[in-house]
């Protein structure tokens, strides 16, 4: 399954960039292939492609807060997940929405 994400969180610092990170540690380990922006302080940062975005099996947006370019996913798959969901249990979360 190929999977693209955003995180992003109200500052825009830590919790952006640790499920970010979570994300891409574990979507391997579950067979799943992800692409993450991230929307932080830095702003936007390893911008997704309309190929990437094209090819996703499915979008995760990972944030409580209002995300930029969000109409690149018109009439797509779109999950909108707490970014806390993702820090307190990734696994959980990929298994959900994220199975082969």
């Amino acid at each position: 399954m190929r999977v693209v994400a955003i995180t992003a969180c109200p500052t825009g610092i830590a919790h952006t960039y640790m499920a970010a990170d979570a994300l891409i540690k574990e979507a391997p380990k579950l067979g799943v292939t992800i692409k993450v922006e991230t929307q932080g302080a830095m702003g936007i940062e390893n911008q997704l492609s309309s190929r990437d975005i094209a090819q996703a099996d499915i979008i995760l947006i990972v944030s409580d807060i209002k995300i930029a370019k969000f109409d690149r996913f018109t009439g797509r798959r779109t999950i909108h997940i707490p970014i806390e969901d993702v820090l307190l249990n990734v696994k959980k979360v990929l298994l959900a929405y994220c199975r082969n």
